[in-house]
């Protein structure tokens, strides 16, 4: 499958280095506002062309799928115009923070018959695959308490993601995995949502930490920041014991603790490049007619919820969610 990028942000960089792992993806054409910056981009990735705007990539014929890193408030606005162009579209996290356009993007992807996913990669590694494995096994009995966080020190100025008319801050930036962390341990969404949030002197929040209640009196805390020491973990506690993951996003070390009582299993889970398998899923739905792992009714839970961890920092109290 052909792929176009439509930017030359550093994180597209990982996507081609998981496309060159396999042969359900290429990568085919990059595009920048800044043409120099995109033949830069395309020479030191192999990529074969390079675009001077967005709108030559989504005009390139032999483009069939794109990849959207763009900052997130513009993530939107080049999905639709993506997939009005004919292209399937993988969005990078978070699609939206205002549900009803994550409802708008999916409405017109389904009326093209084009697929569209959300880029959480970590949901396709074996790491994630064997931790739902193990809660659905009832390793640790019933779910009772989620704590899930990232965090870590953002020392440039000017970054986007401290730009608050692009949707920066840090629940949108890395956040936003420990909410959809929460979410898939505890297997649906949340029904109620209060937080407490830092803001930082651009507007945009710096630290937030949200408690989520989810049905069966499952309570899950989540915490990000863009000024604190760098922590990734995702701690889930049942009835029966605990499930610990050290690196939950990044999946670099894949492990998994597993405690109950006084004992401790180390379940060891093999290493794969989470972006490799992020196209293998893409391509699946788009050559096999079948749904991607990250489709609509994640994504627009995904944006429920954010918006209701915004709101409810605003408002200092819990907000319902829905």
């Amino acid at each position: 499958m052909a792929w176009g990028i439509l930017s030359t942000a550093r994180i597209g960089a990982r996507l081609v280095e998981g496309a060159r792992q396999t042969d359900r993806a290429e990568i085919v054409a990059v595009a920048s506002r800044n043409e120099p910056a995109a033949q830069q981009f395309a020479e030191t990735h192999d990529i074969p062309r390079a675009h001077g705007s967005y709108d030559a990539l989504l005009a390139d014929r032999a483009v069939e799928a794109v990849y959207i890193p763009l900052p997130n408030s513009m993530h939107v606005d080049w999905t639709l115009r993506a997939l009005q162009a004919g292209k399937h579209v993988l969005c990078e996290k978070p699609m939206e923070r205002r549900p009803e356009r994550v409802v708008q993007a999916f409405d017109l992807a389904q009326e093209r018959g084009l697929v569209l996913s959300e880029a959480f990669m970590w949901r396709h590694n074996p790491q994630t695959l064997a931790l739902r494995a193990l809660l659905d096994d009832g390793a640790i009995g019933a779910v009772r308490l989620i704590r899930a966080s990232f965090s870590f020190v953002l020392d440039r100025d000017p970054d986007v993601r401290l730009d608050p008319a692009l949707d920066g801050g840090a629940l949108m930036d890395v956040g936003c995995y420990a909410v959809s962390g929460v979410r898939l341990v505890a297997g649906g969404e949340p029904t109620s949502i209060a937080a407490q949030v830092v803001t930082g002197p651009t507007g945009v929040d710096l630290r937030l930490t949200g408690l989520l209640r989810f049905d069966g009196d499952v309570l899950a805390i989540v915490d990000c920041g863009l000024d604190v020491t760098s922590r990734s973990e995702l701690e889930i506690a049942g009835s029966e014991g605990r499930i610990v993951l050290g690196d939950p996003w990044h999946c670099i070390d894949p492990k998994i603790v597993v405690e109950r009582g006084s004992g401790q299993e180390i379940v060891e889970v093999q290493r794969a490049d989470s972006y490799r398998l992020e196209l293998h899923d893409m391509a699946a739905a788009i050559r096999d007619d079948r749904p991607p792992l990250l489709g609509r009714e994640d994504a627009l839970g995904q944006s429920r919820a954010i918006h209701a961890l915004y709101r409810a920092a605003a408002e200092g109290c819990a907000v319902a969610v829905g």
